[in-house]
């Protein structure tokens, strides 16, 4: 991963320095509250329902067990004990005082990390596949590339203060994992008709209030100019996006009101002038950042071990959590373990101190010192040996991080909700919750197979509820909390934002309205098909039917819903 230089630290550190004098001019009552707020938000430091929120960045979401450690002492030091990881592959924590803030950024530096750009108006933190360079189906590692934008965006003195918050996604695989479809700009890394890899150039998705899905204004980018069309684009954004109105102001919405072709011409336009700049990009430093990420020496004799295979002949329940939570590896006896954080009955996306200083020295004896973050919620430990899963598995359940629901029902995506979230409509840990005590049942939840269901408190869509295959919005009615339902969503290789089917329900009718989709759903299938596939066969109609005209049947408890 990356190592910070002599600037990237003095940066760090002197903006430590500065917020350092901003809090305390704040706290003196030398600023007012106008003036402290985007300040604070320069440093992803948030103010919620009952405390500050301090959001840190993970760029790209790889972590070095040094930096998980850290995480952990600043979750025990200064806040309640847990951290909280987010879609965007950050952590956040949400009790810090803000006479103690600078004294966290100091620490966070002291690893090489911060929280600039988490928040605000400007390019946030890059995104990308969490399997970014152990995947078997990947054309290269994005992440060098999402290195090089970082570098570029971070502090970008044109950049800061765009219309709106602006988000990048880097993708290099056949399956997109990395949602790419619905960030501001999306990339994908593909090999031209000539054989040489470049990127496909993407726009203007994004969800929120108005969700889009992203469109190709580039069919095929030289690598060598990433940057300088990356900054064309931003750069008619920011000329030309809304700043009258707060909910028209992404590029999404510009793109559409012009068109993605014109919009790609203005683009072509701009980037004439800056093609040949020194924002072109030589081999020379691409490979010096490529460097940064090179491979482990992988063991020769990896491959030869046998005891994975015994182990999974003989412990079924071992042989359980490998099929939902182990992925293949490019490299023959090797593994990638998805660490989760989705146990029943617990917020999606904790993670306790301890776990975390338990995992980093997991990762330490296992995954070469790296854990990575998933936009699900989810941790994943890279590079390990097969013959090493068995001991891994064990020691991750004795964490209470090896639920076996990787990519099913349970595997809930949420955001923090009420519970926490000024902006927020309605709660999301709560209803997580009850659908964790409706649909417990492992057998169940194997037969349903990969779905997702995403829930979000309002409609910022943290939780990204658009693109699951369940999507669950939280929606005020006269201070009541209720919930919409969606369908059909998808932010894999065919995008879709998913519909609505029909009025919203209460809080305590969601699990029994989920148990009605799902009947449908069983009923419904051909043999092997998916959730998302049958929906896009048969239409809303069969689901609409039975959750607002057929009262539900078979599925009362948990004991019928394991026969239906």
């Amino acid at each position: 991963m990356y190592q910070y230089d002599h600037y990237d630290q003095t940066l760090v550190d002197q903006r430590v320095a500065q917020f350092r004098g901003q809090v305390r001019r704040y706290l003196a009552g030398e600023l007012s509250d106008d003036e402290f707020r985007p300040l604070r938000l320069m440093n992803g430091l948030y103010l919620q329902t009952h405390a500050y929120m301090l959001r840190i960045a993970v760029p790209y979401g790889v972590l070095a067990s040094r930096q998980l450690r850290m995480l952990a002492h600043i979750a025990r030091t200064y806040d309640r004990g847990y951290g909280h990881f987010t879609t965007r592959q950050n952590i956040q924590f949400n009790w810090p005082e803000l006479e103690r803030v600078p004294d966290i950024l100091a620490d966070l530096a002291s690893v090489q990390m911060h929280a600039i750009q988490t928040s605000g108006n400007c390019i946030r933190n890059v995104t990308s596949d969490p399997l970014a360079g152990v995947a078997d189906d990947e054309l290269e590692d994005p992440r060098p590339w999402c290195e090089i934008i970082r570098q570029w965006s971070t502090l970008h003195p044109e950049f800061s203060f765009l219309p709106r918050k602006f988000k990048i996604a880097v993708s290099a695989s056949k399956q997109d994992r990395a949602a790419v479809q619905v960030h501001d700009i999306g990339l994908y890394l593909v090999r031209g008709a000539d054989g040489e890899v470049g990127f496909r150039v993407l726009v203007g998705g994004g969800l929120g209030r108005t969700p889009m899905i992203g469109q190709t204004i580039r069919e095929f980018l030289p690598k060598q100019h990433l940057l300088s069309y990356l900054e064309a684009i931003l750069r008619v954004y920011n000329q030309e996006g809304r700043r009258d109105n707060l909910y028209k102001s992404r590029i999404k919405i510009l793109v559409k009101a012009l068109g993605a072709a014109e919009f790609g011409r203005r683009v072509e336009v701009e980037w004439a002038q800056i093609r040949d700049s020194a924002l072109q990009l030589e081999p020379a430093e691409i490979e010096r950042i490529r460097a940064f990420f090179a491979a482990p020496a992988y063991a020769a004799d990896a491959a030869a071990d046998a005891s994975f295979d015994a182990h999974l002949a003989a412990d079924a329940a071992f042989a359980t959590w490998v099929r939902r939570n182990v992925a293949g590896h490019r490299v023959a006896g090797y593994r990638n373990v998805f660490v989760s954080l989705k146990p029943f009955g617990r917020p999606p996306g904790d993670i306790s101190a301890g776990q975390m200083e338990a995992l980093a020295d997991l990762a330490d004896r296992y995954a070469g010192g790296k854990v990575h973050s998933t936009f699900t919620q989810n941790l994943l430990l890279t590079d390990v040996r097969q013959a090493d899963v068995y001991p891994l598995w064990q020691a991750l359940a004795a964490l209470d991080l090896a639920t076996p629901t990787i990519g099913t029902l349970a595997d809930i995506i949420a955001c923090p909700g009420l519970d926490y979230c000024s902006l927020a409509n309605a709660e999301s840990i709560s209803v997580a919750k009850s659908l964790h005590a409706r649909f417990d049942e492992l057998d169940y939840l194997y037969d349903l197979g990969d779905l997702r269901l995403n829930i979000s408190g309002c409609m910022n869509s943290c939780a990204h509820q658009h693109v699951g295959a369940i999507g669950i919005l939280g929606v005020d009615k006269s201070g009541e909390q209720w919930y919409q339902i969606t369908l059909g969503g998808s932010s894999g290789n065919v995008a879709s934002l998913g519909d609505v089917i029909g009025p919203s329900v209460r809080h305590e009718d969601v699990a029994d309205t989920i148990a009605r989709v799902l009947e449908v759903y069983l009923e419904q299938r051909e043999p092997d098909e998916p959730f998302l596939d049958t929906y896009r066969r048969i239409g809303m109609a069969p689901f609409k039917a039975r959750v607002y005209g057929v009262p539900a049947k078979g599925r009362a408890g948990k004991e019928a819903a394991a026969h239906v």
